[in-house]
């Protein structure tokens, strides 16, 4: 069902400000880490994982969700989803019990699946397929900016006001998202598939479609791991950094790929080297990373690194759509949705590992066990880059049996 241009560019507006919503809530841990060790008591390994399960909810219901848009349409799905972020936030500012916020950060996670889902499903039935990945990268574009901010504005407002007024007031815009989402998003709904199942295994058998997400999952690492988490902690430790500046320096990192998105996506459009950018942009990050673990760099390098792992970041959309290249087309949206989710739940794997190494190495007051961790990135970034370089021969064997 086809709506007017106007109606269209609304929706995927309000999308990516959902978007950038959930990503300003996806990196509040990385400020906020100290106080929420201090209330509730916890180890780097405990806190790894509160990180982390922000990515367990992400993805176990990814599927749901994406079935839930087809068949319901996102202005109610999403107005609920972002209602589940809110829901989600609330055990940070009352409860006694590490439990409850446990519980809420998986809530948090789960209602932003609908963020980038409900993204795909507007573009997808809004605008041409031509226009995809164009449509998407500016979408990420405009939702960095919520990550942006999720660095130096949000620590300077926690210095200011204290990180739970701060997160009662990210509860109270959720609940203004959430209205209105429901009032202005129009209903969007495809046409009911009666054979979702048969659709999902299509996809799940499709090694190629697999093999592409873990590749890319593996690659991750600086947005889901450092980024969003661990970065300001290590430059804190690492490199002896003030804490103003150790929380602004990865939002850097986020200021990039909102060049990157658009960027890598024309590069990839005009050469039709799609694994060809993805290849190049893992090498350059793991270049970077190796130079930052081994403390090479300054504050200045520092910073244009980060701009350039930022860039590199932007693989991911790139990713997504190659793999949705190698089924038909009427399962591509769905694609897409787990395409994504077996991305995102590498974010766990990220969180949870770097908390692993940092506490057998001493804990979040050693300045090796930073290294440690941070290591293991750089490790995944290269497994990652050639397990797309195998993508990329498998291809070319593909087409020249074709022939």
């Amino acid at each position: 069902m086809k709506h007017s241009k106007n109606i269209a560019w609304f929706a995927w507006i309000t999308a990516s400000v959902f978007y950038a919503y959930q990503y300003i809530l996806r990196v509040m841990p990385n400020i906020m880490l100290d106080d929420i060790v201090q209330q509730f008591h916890i180890t780097p390994v405990v806190f790894g994982q509160f990180a982390g399960v922000y990515y367990i909810g992400y993805a176990a219901l990814h599927l749901p969700i994406g079935i839930m848009l087809d068949r319901i349409g996102p202005r109610k799905v999403m107005t609920g989803c972002i209602l589940l972020t809110v829901i989600g936030l609330l055990p940070i500012i009352f409860a006694s019990h590490w439990f409850y916020p446990l519980c809420g950060r998986v809530l948090i996670g789960i209602g932003s699946s609908a963020a980038i889902l409900g993204t795909f499903k507007i573009i997808r039935m809004t605008f041409s397929a031509q226009r995809f990945t164009r449509m998407l990268s500016l979408s990420v574009t405009l939702g960095l900016i919520g990550a942006i901010y999720g660095g130096g504005p949000v620590s300077y407002m926690c210095n200011t006001i204290g990180y739970k007024a701060v997160v009662a007031t990210f509860a109270c815009l959720g609940l203004t998202l959430a209205a209105l989402t429901y009032i202005l998003v129009p209903e969007i709904q495809a046409i009911k598939n009666k054979s979702v199942l048969a659709d999902i295994k299509m996809v799940l058998k499709n090694h190629r479609v697999v093999f592409t997400c873990l590749a890319a999952g593996l690659m991750v690492g600086p947005l889901e791991g450092f980024a969003d988490v661990w970065g300001s902690s290590f430059l804190e430790h690492v490199y002896g950094l003030s804490n103003k500046t150790a929380s602004y320096l990865p939002s850097m990192i986020f200021i990039g790929m909102c060049f990157g998105a658009p960027f890598l996506s024309l590069i990839a459009e005009k050469t039709g080297r799609y694994l060809g950018v993805i290849i190049s942009a893992g090498s350059l990050m793991f270049v970077i990373f190796i130079t930052l673990v081994l403390r090479l760099l300054n504050v200045e390098s520092i910073a244009i690194g980060f701009l350039l792992v930022g860039v590199c970041c932007a693989y991911q959309i790139l990713a997504i759509y190659k793999a949705s290249t190698y089924v038909p087309d009427y399962v591509a949206g769905l694609t897409t949705a787990v395409a994504n989710m077996l991305i995102m739940s590498f974010g766990y794997v990220f969180h949870t590992g770097i908390g692993f190494i940092v506490d057998i190495y001493g804990g979040i007051q050693s300045t090796q066990a930073f290294i440690y961790g941070i290591g293991f990135i750089p490790v995944t970034l290269a497994l990652g880059t050639l397990g797309f370089t195998l993508v990329a021969y498998s291809d070319r064997a593909a087409a020249k049996q074709a022939l």
